[in-house]
């Protein structure tokens, strides 16, 4: 119904900045809110940060100040600008999306912080 698929993840030293990418295959307009989870080994998963149709944004305290997520209706795609990063934020990012046609859920991309 909803298809997201992530991209943008990768190896990054720490202090070093990731921009993580999830578009969707249809209109965003339509979709509630937005999100990005991310799941380390050996911990479940946790919500990072997330966006609605309206544009009001919510980050998890780890994050807030360093993490920024965003929307281009345009590109049907939400991304996740990550700067600062540290070796904790190590883990598989998720996108997901919530709407009129339920939950949906990305693959995931991962993202190693280490030098």
């Amino acid at each position: 119904q909803v298809q997201l698929v992530e991209s943008g993840g990768g190896l990054v030293q720490p202090g070093g900045s990731l921009r993580l990418s999830c578009a969707a295959s249809r209109s965003i307009v339509s979709i509630n809110t937005m999100a990005w989870h991310r799941q380390a080994p050996g911990k479940q998963r946790e919500l990072v940060a997330r966006i609605t149709s309206g544009g009001t944004t919510n980050h998890a305290d780890s994050v807030k100040g360093r993490f920024t997520i965003s929307r281009d209706n345009a590109k049907n795609t939400v991304y996740l600008q990550m700067n600062s990063l540290k070796p904790e934020d190590t883990a598989v990012y998720y996108c997901s999306s919530n709407s009129a046609w339920g939950t949906h859920w990305g693959r995931g991309t991962q993202v190693t912080v280490s030098s």
